[in-house]
Order: structure tokens, then C-alpha cells, then sequence
């Protein structure tokens, strides 16, 4: 089980760090707010699918990457949005988490699935700073201000490497324009034979994810 850490903002915004394994010559020292220190210098943010959804960072696919990830080394913080607010509150929450990972690591990478893919995209245009972002899945738009297919532009001008995967027989999510934005921009795109919650295809999703991931945020890339 990973440690519970309260996401500092306007809204209630809880999530799980997952911890990578520590090298054994470091001590576990107690950090901040009872939170251990960080046992990798590089972090994933991941955001949920649809909170009215039974959307939650308890996801199969949020695990599973996550697991993926801290087997790779990387730490992984897995929230739960605040009170549903329409994709806006969700983006600030995304955001939020973020800004408590950037103050705690030197690399920070943001992931989603569903509409949390959305909100990766959306925070990831306005945070230069992130290593790398991932979107599985993402709907296209969740309102005027929450459009994943006009965050694209902006985090290619940034330089922050994305991959977007998605299912080829997903009918659920609204997919199909942000493939076709992405592809314009020349952002990497993975396609996996499935539908939209990618049943049985759940260890493919994690490697897809973790493989972009890892050395986007390793030191020796990031170095």
C-alpha cells in the first residue's frame, strides 16, 4: 500500500504515492507531513477517468501503470479529484498535484486515462516544466477551456515529449480528433486492438505507458 498525501489547494484532493523500491545504501527518512522522503528523483502524476463514472486513482489502468512505473524506479501519485466541477476544478486539481510533486522531485512526468487523459493534456500545456506527459485514452474535449486537441500546440512549442494512446475499437470516448491532431504535430501515438477500458489488454497499457515514460524521466535522459 503507498502512503496518503493530501494535495494542498482549494478543494479536497487526496491521493496514494506509490514508492519505488529504496537503493539500499539510503536511509527512510521521514519527510513533510509524515510522507517519507522520496526514494526516486522522478515522479508520475496520474489523473483518474470520470469521477460520476465510479472513476477513481483505485483505476486498474492507474495501477497497473503505476506498478509498472516504481518497477522501473519512478515513484507514482495516484489522486482522486475534488467535487465534480465539470473538467475545471479537475484541471486545477491535476495541476495541484503538479505543483506538490515539482517541489519534492527533479523530474515530474503526468499521465491520465479517459477523461483524466483530457486533463493531463490541458495541464500539461501550462506546465513547461514537466518532463514528459502521457494521455491513454483521453477525451477530445470536456468544455471551451478543458480541450485536450488545443493543448497539443502548446506542449510541442514546450518540448515536452507526449505519446497518446488509444484502443481501436473504443466507442465510448471521443478519441478519434486528438489521434488526428496529434499525428499533425508529429506526437506519438500508440494504437492497442481494444475497447475504451482496454479488458484483458491491462499489462499492454502498462507497458505502452512505462516504456515511454522511465526514459523520458530517467537522469541519464533528463541529464
Amino acid at each position: 500500500m503507498g502512503n496518503t498525501v493530501l494535495i494542498p489547494g482549494g478543494r479536497d484532493v487526496r491521493a496514494t504515492l506509490d514508492r519505488a523500491p529504496l537503493p539500499t545504501d539510503v536511509e527512510d527518512l521521514e519527510g513533510s507531513a509524515g510522507v517519507p522522503s522520496p526514494s526516486s528523483d522522478a515522479i508520475v502524476v496520474a489523473c483518474p477517468p470520470h469521477p460520476l463514472h465510479r472513476g477513481h486513482r483505485g483505476d486498474e489502468r492507474l495501477v497497473a501503470v503505476s506498478d509498472a512505473l516504481v518497477e522501473s524506479g519512478i515513484d507514482c501519485l495516484r489522486f482522486d479529484y475534488g467535487a465534480w466541477d465539470e473538467g475545471y476544478g479537475e484541471s486545477t486539481d491535476a495541476d495541484n498535484a503538479v505543483a506538490w510533486a515539482l517541489e519534492r522531485y527533479d523530474r515530474v512526468g503526468l499521465f491520465g486515462f479517459s477523461l483524466g487523459g483530457c486533463v493531463a493534456l490541458v495541464t500539461a500545456a501550462n506546465r513547461p516544466e514537466l518532463a514528459a506527459v502521457c494521455a491513454l485514452a483521453p477525451t477530445a474535449e470536456l468544455g471551451p477551456d478543458v480541450d485536450a486537441v488545443a493543448a497539443l500546440p502548446s506542449i510541442v512549442d514546450h518540448g515536452i515529449p507526449a505519446r497518446i494512446v488509444y484502443g481501436t475499437r473504443d466507442d465510448t470516448a471521443e478519441w478519434r480528433p486528438v489521434i488526428e491532431r496529434a499525428t499533425e504535430l508529429d506526437v506519438e501515438t500508440v494504437g492497442i486492438e481494444s475497447d475504451h477500458f482496454f479488458v484483458g489488454r491491462t499489462g499492454d497499457v502498462a507497458t505502452a505507458v512505462a516504456e515511454f515514460l522511465a526514459p523520458a524521466l530517467s537522469r541519464s535522459h533528463s541529464g
